[in-house]
C-alpha cells in the first residue's frame, strides 16, 4: 500500500476501535517499507537508531529515529509475534497469582509486549512524519497512543476510561479545579463516566504520553494537588512510549538526544510527592544502569504483567 493511502487511514477519526485497526496499519506500513525500500539512515551516536526517508513525492520527510532493538521490521516477524502477543493479553486477563510465571510457562518472552507496542505506535508515527503538517500529526500519534494503551489495558480485564474530574476548592463555594485525565483503571464492576464523579480511593489515575518532554512537571503537580484537594493519596502512574528525539551533531542531522530530565524527575520524586509508577516502553539505558532511577521507573511490560495487578 503507498504511504498516501495509509496518510488517509491514519487520519480517520472513525478508526482505530479495536487492537486489530491499529496491527493492520502497522502490518501495512511494514509491507510498504519491505516493497518500496525508503533510504534507511543509521544513526551515527546510536547505531541502535535508524531513520527512513520517503521519496520526492513526499518531501524527501525523515521518520522519527526508531530503535532496531524493539522494531519489528519485518512484516513476517511482526505478524507472529502480533499472534503471540494476543495469546499473552489472553494469559494476563484469565490468570490469578503469578501472571510473569503464568506467561513464561507458556514459553512467551515478555519482550514481545514492549516489541509489539513500540512497532505499532512507532510505524503509526512513521506515517505521521510523511505529512505535511508535523503539528497536526503530532497532536494525532499522542492521541493515537493513548488509544492503543487503553485498549490494552482493557484487553486484560481491567476497567479503563478518561475521566473528566471538577474538585471542590475548600474554603470558596462554587470554585472548583478540571482535571481532564487520559485514563482511570479500576478492578471491579464497570466505570460510569461522569464529569461530576472524583476518584475512587482504590482507582489509579494514568497519565499517557509519548515522551515525559515537557509533561513531567504537570503529572508530579496534579498528583499533589488531587490528593491535597481530596485529603487523601491519589494514586497515579505515568506510561510513556520513549524519551528520544533526533539532534543534529553538526553537519550530521540523524544523531539522538534523550529528551529525560533526570534532576527534575528525582527533584519531583522527593520534594514534591513520587509517583506510583513510572513506565516506559522504550526506556533509556540510565532508566536501567542509575540504581535511582531503576527503583522508580520500569518497563511497560512490567506494569502490565505485574504491577497493575498490585496498585
Amino acid at each position: 500500500m503507498k504511504i498516501k493511502r495509509l496518510q488517509s487511514s491514519l487520519q480517520r477519526t472513525d478508526a482505530f476501535r479495536k487492537l486489530e485497526d491499529y496491527e493492520d496499519l502497522s502490518m501495512k506500513f511494514l509491507a510498504s517499507l519491505s516493497k518500496y525500500k525508503p533510504t534507511r539512515i543509521v544513526s551515527p551516536n546510536a547505531h541502535n537508531y535508524v531513520f527512513f526517508q520517503y521519496g520526492s513525492n513526499y518531501g524527501h520527510r525523515i521518520t522519527r529515529p526508531l530503535n532496531t532493538d524493539l522494531l519489528l521490521e519485518l512484516p513476517d516477524m511482526f505478524e507472529k509475534k502480533v499472534r503471540q502477543f494476543h495469546d499473552v493479553l489472553e494469559i494476563l486477563r484469565r490468570a490469578t497469582g503469578n501472571r510473569t510465571e503464568a506467561i513464561r510457562r507458556k514459553g512467551f518472552d515478555l519482550s514481545l509486549i514492549d516489541s509489539v507496542i513500540y512497532t505499532i505506535q512507532q510505524t503509526i508515527g512513521s506515517i505521521g512524519d510523511s505529512l505535511p503538517n508535523p503539528n497536526q500529526s503530532r497532536k494525532r500519534v499522542g492521541q493515537l497512543f493513548e488509544g492503543l494503551i487503553r485498549l490494552i489495558i482493557e484487553a486484560v480485564g481491567v476497567n479503563c476510561e478518561g475521566r473528566t474530574i471538577r474538585i471542590p476548592i475548600p474554603g470558596y463555594s462554587g470554585r472548583s479545579m478540571t482535571y481532564e485525565l487520559d485514563m482511570v483503571l479500576s478492578r471491579g464492576n464497570a466505570i460510569v463516566a461522569s464529569e461530576t464523579r472524583f476518584i475512587a480511593p482504590e482507582e489509579i489515575v494514568g497519565s499517557i504520553k509519548t515522551t515525559s518532554k515537557d509533561r513531567l512537571d504537570k503529572i508530579f503537580l496534579d498528583k499533589f494537588l488531587m490528593s491535597k484537594l481530596l485529603e487523601r493519596n491519589v494514586k497515579v502512574v505515568a506510561i510513556f512510549l520513549h524519551d528520544v528525539q533526533r539532534a543534529r551533531r553538526g553537519t550530521n542531522l540523524f544523531g539522538i538526544n534523550s529528551t529525560f530530565k533526570t534532576n527534575h524527575f528525582l527533584g519531583y520524586s522527593i520534594a514534591l510527592n513520587p509517583l506510583d509508577g513510572v513506565y516506559y516502553v522504550d526506556p533509556r539505558p540510565a532508566m536501567v544502569e542509575n540504581p535511582d532511577l531503576a527503583k522508580r521507573i520500569g518497563g511497560f511490560s512490567r506494569f502490565l504483567t505485574q504491577d497493575i495487578w498490585k496498585i
